[in-house]
């Protein structure tokens, strides 16, 4: 199981460890990790090891059902107990991706219907057919995206929603990928995306290892590319979308779309809709996660770039209102913020 073969996140149910790529240390060196230990889980999740929406949700309900193996009870409330304190300790890793929520709560309605001799068996297939799941749904994002970009010869990304962001294909980049396989080379200029970095270290690596033609440029650079014409879309992932469309992605994200909106460039959300929170009306009402600012002026230099007494504000995420969005690329087709209340 590697990346190179198209996974980024598993489950190897003869030994119950849960499989992932530390993608912390990528582009440099690739280090697969196999793990039933709960804090070495835990860490991978909070510590960005494991990172990218759909990728979250898939490899949390793996975590779930090899700790869950694990448990030495017989008893079915002490395991749905068990289950269940997990479930609450691994949502506060990333408050702002949806989707973990929503592995948690998909793992705990399975086991809802489940007793103390089957609880194991049933959690442990359930974390299979999610990563059969994202799978397929990536895959149709990814055909829908094709046929949209039929007449496109180059995107620019933000951040990261390719393979590495879920099991398999993506969910930005996919659009690329299967238009590569029906013989459309697309271009692709990847922002850097600080301060993290996702784009130059992942999105790049990614890319690049599937032989498609790509450019890193600085965020900041974005309004140049456009202005140039050097793009036809922008495509993007997301990590929670609201019921009127506003979209919760990595932060730059809604910047991107307002140079897109100047320049009348199409800016395309590619979303599962397991993305899709159904208790939230509006992006104001999204938690957006603040991460230490050591990320920013420490994270990737070997001496301190920020002077000590200087204050440092780093939310992961920002939010892109949704009358900035072309429309949605998800697994049921292409749609506009104002039809998502139909597929509810």
């Amino acid at each position: 199981m590697s990346f190179l073969n198209g996974a980024t996140v598993g489950f190897d149910t003869a030994d119950n460890k849960a499989v992932f790529i530390d993608q912390t240390l990528l582009p440099n060196e690739y280090k697969e990790i196999s793990t039933d230990d709960y804090q070495e889980i835990f860490d991978a999740i909070k510590l960005l090891k494991v990172r990218g929406a759909p990728a979250i949700g898939v490899f949390t309900a793996i975590a779930l059902a090899v700790l869950m193996n694990k448990s030495q009870s017989t008893i079915y409330d002490e395991l749905f107990a068990e289950l269940k304190e997990y479930c609450e300790k691994l949502i506060l890793c990333r408050p702002t991706a949806v989707n973990l929520k929503w592995a948690t709560e998909e793992m705990l309605r399975i086991a809802e219907k489940c007793n103390a001799d089957n609880f194991k068996q049933n959690i442990t297939n359930q974390a299979m057919k999610m990563i059969e799941y994202d799978i397929a749904i990536c895959r149709k994002i990814g055909e829908y995206g094709a046929e949209l970009l039929e007449n496109c010869n180059s995107v620019l990304t933000h951040c990261n929603a390719g393979r590495l962001a879920t099991v398999k294909y993506g969910t930005a980049l996919s659009p690329v990928y299967v238009a590569k396989e029906q013989g459309h080379n697309i271009k692709v200029y990847a922002d850097e995306t600080r301060p993290l970095l996702q784009g130059a270290r992942l999105t790049a690596f990614e890319l690049c290892d599937a032989g498609i033609d790509t450019t890193v440029i600085c965020d900041n650079m974005a309004s140049f590319v456009m202005k140039n014409g050097l793009v036809d879309a922008v495509l993007v992932g997301c990590d929670r979308v609201a019921l009127n469309g506003d979209t919760a992605n990595k932060i730059g994200t809604s910047g991107v779309a307002i140079l897109a909106k100047h320049y009348n460039i199409p800016f395309y959300v590619c979303m599962p809709f397991s993305t899709l929170d159904k208790n939230i009306k509006k992006g104001d009402d999204i938690v957006i996660e603040m991460r230490d600012g050591d990320e920013i002026g420490e994270m990737w230099y070997e001496k301190p770039m920020i002077p000590e007494t200087a204050k440092t504000l780093n939310p992961a995420f920002d939010i892109t209102d949704h009358s900035l969005i072309t429309a949605f690329i998800t697994e049921k087709g292409i749609i506009t913020a104002d039809e998502i209340k139909k597929y509810i």
